[in-house]
């Protein structure tokens, strides 16, 4: 599991640097999860994020910090269906409208989550 929860790490990271670099490409990005398709997409992604981030804890580098993380996120994802599509709409055209300084903000946050989260994951150097 600790692969997937790198894999998934690594595409938050890279969102991010996609964000940093052309904020108005990844909230066209981000468009595409506007559907009941894309809103159930982004649930399972969130859920399996979680919880490889759960299960890969024990033997990472920081597994209190994946151990919280990893709720959070899986909570996250078995709530989002709740918000519905409409509410994800009204919440993506406001943050289109906040301007790509905005974007970009949150993009850096998401690019340093996502690089901790990829660098936590790897196993705990051996001692010696």
């Amino acid at each position: 599991m600790a692969w997937l929860a790198m894999v998934l790490s690594l595409v938050v990271a890279l969102v991010g640097a996609l964000g940093l670099v052309s904020p108005r490409t990844v909230l066209e990005l981000f468009r595409w999860f506007e559907g009941p398709l894309g809103l159930y997409t982004a649930a399972a992604l969130r859920i399996l994020l979680g919880g490889a981030l759960l299960v890969a804890a024990p033997s990472s580098r920081a597994p209190r910090a994946l151990q919280g993380l990893g709720f959070v996120i899986l909570v996250a994802g078995l709530i989002t269906p709740f918000f519905g599509v409409e509410r994800l709409r009204a919440f993506l055209d406001w943050w289109s409208t906040q301007g790509p300084g905005f974007v970009r903000a949150w993009c850096a946050v998401a690019l340093a989550v996502g690089t901790f989260l990829a660098r936590s994951v790897l196993p705990r150097p051996e001692p010696g």
